[in-house]
């Protein structure tokens, strides 16, 4: 049900990534992208560091979401660091995929040379806050109406959690 993505599998990841913008919850995109504007951020990914997760349905194999490891701000002092980025197609929203991915991202976290996960989510998005916490996030930081989303101002909340 968990896997590595694969190339094929980024018309999927993406139509699950515009699905969240018109809820105006998950991303600061305020229109969709396409498979070619997402590609060279595919190619970032590597499994065996840096993994893109994604889960299938175990009865069709259709994709039903996707949990992204990148690499914080870029310098070797933060190597040990990731984002976590989680997107869950919408009628499989609060089916638990959210925290299987999580909690794989979670275990495979010390194979993967990580000691700490970041999250960066609306706090608005109680959904997603939600999540974090039920996996031992703590919130680090808020950035007060950073975002602007339909004329209104919007806090990110930085969660953290140490392994």
């Amino acid at each position: 049900m968990i896997r590595d993505a694969v190339a094929a599998d980024l018309p999927a990841i993406v139509a699950i990534y515009n699905a969240s913008i018109p809820g105006r919850m998950a991303t600061a995109d305020l229109t969709p992208v396409n498979v070619n504007d997402r590609a060279t951020w595919f190619a970032e990914f590597d499994p065996a560091r840096r993994p893109l997760l994604i889960y299938a349905s175990p009865d069709d194999g259709l994709i039903q979401g996707w949990l992204s490891l990148r690499s914080f701000y870029g310098r070797p002092a933060y190597s040990e660091t990731v984002e976590v980025g989680v997107y869950i197609h919408p009628v499989a929203q609060r089916c638990g995929i959210g925290r299987k991915l999580l909690d794989r991202a979670i275990s495979d976290a010390p194979r993967l040379h990580i000691s700490t996960l970041l999250a960066f989510t609306f706090a608005h998005n109680a959904p997603s806050v939600g999540l974090f916490r039920s996996a031992g996030f703590d919130t680090w930081g808020e950035l007060p109406r950073v975002a602007k989303l339909d004329g209104i101002a919007r806090d990110l909340l930085i969660l953290g959690r140490s392994l």
